[in-house]
């Protein structure tokens, strides 16, 4: 059976999981669950109520609480088809109170942003002062961990690399090691910063980078995980480089079929 995706009609489902906690200090007797189906419907309501406390949580940080008592009232009638407003009614409040709340994470989101962008450059502006660290024209900061000879992959390569990414906070929000298995990609369909600064390494190096917003997700982030105007670091071990095929000329391919 494919569930339906919970959407803010569906928070008066939180009942399911709140209402031994609004018993009013009446002693809570505990659920039968003997039988496997009244296992799974209380699973069920369970569920639902986890995805809905969650969700009246975000309420909560944007400045939208919900009473409730009233959404437990509002599922109680709504079962014993007693609802005291309308369906289209009903409707029109939950696509309204949707609109409230993507407008105050748009403004929470814009706010992030723009805090982020003004540490972010008074970090850059510092961390280049340090000792080793090195500057591209484009802006890109890194530090020579490990160096190595050899070969170094263009932007039409792919490449195999172990990295961890990291906020300035030094918070980690992405890493290879972590899923014991090294990341591979054509160098040319990630973040510019990547793009630039993989082919400064040869095969075996280890580098440490701190990549400007503009050149990874700029003022739109990476939601959820990444907030817009983020400057991330990465530190990065090239494994391997896997040189793209060049496709044959035309007068190579004619004398290749005589």
């Amino acid at each position: 059976m494919k569930f339906f995706k919970p959407t803010l009609v569906a928070v008066a489902l939180l009942a399911v999981a709140g209402c031994q906690e609004d018993a009013k200090k009446e002693e809570a007797k505990a659920p039968v669950l003997e039988a496997q189906i009244q296992k799974q419907a209380y699973g069920l309501g369970a569920s639902i109520g986890m995805y809905m406390q969650r969700n009246l949580e975000e309420h909560d940080k944007l400045g939208l609480t919900l009473d409730k008592e009233l959404i437990v009232q509002g599922f109680v009638d709504s079962i014993n088809d007693k609802s005291v407003i309308e369906k289209e009614e009903i409707k029109a409040l939950m696509t309204n109170l949707d609109a409230k709340m993507k407008a105050k994470q748009q403004e929470m989101a814009v706010q992030e942003s723009e805090a982020s962008l003004a540490v972010g450059q008074k970090f850059l502006e510092d961390n280049a002062k340090k000792e080793g660290v090195m500057v591209t024209e484009s802006g890109i900061q890194y530090v020579v961990i490990n160096a190595t000879e050899g070969d170094k992959p263009v932007a039409t390569d792919t490449v195999k690399v172990h990295y961890v990414g990291t906020f300035l906070n030094g918070e980690t929000f992405d890493s290879s090691r972590d899923r014991g298995e090294p990341a591979v990609f054509p160098l040319n369909r990630v973040i510019r910063g990547w793009t630039e600064g993989v082919q400064l390494m040869s095969v075996g190096s280890k580098f440490k980078f701190t990549i400007p917003s503009d050149l990874a997700y700029g003022p739109n982030g990476n939601p959820p995980r990444i907030p817009g105007n983020s400057v991330l670091e990465f530190e990065i071990e090239l494994l391997e480089i896997q040189k793209s095929e060049e496709a044959p000329q035309v007068g190579d391919q004619a004398a290749a079929e005589k």
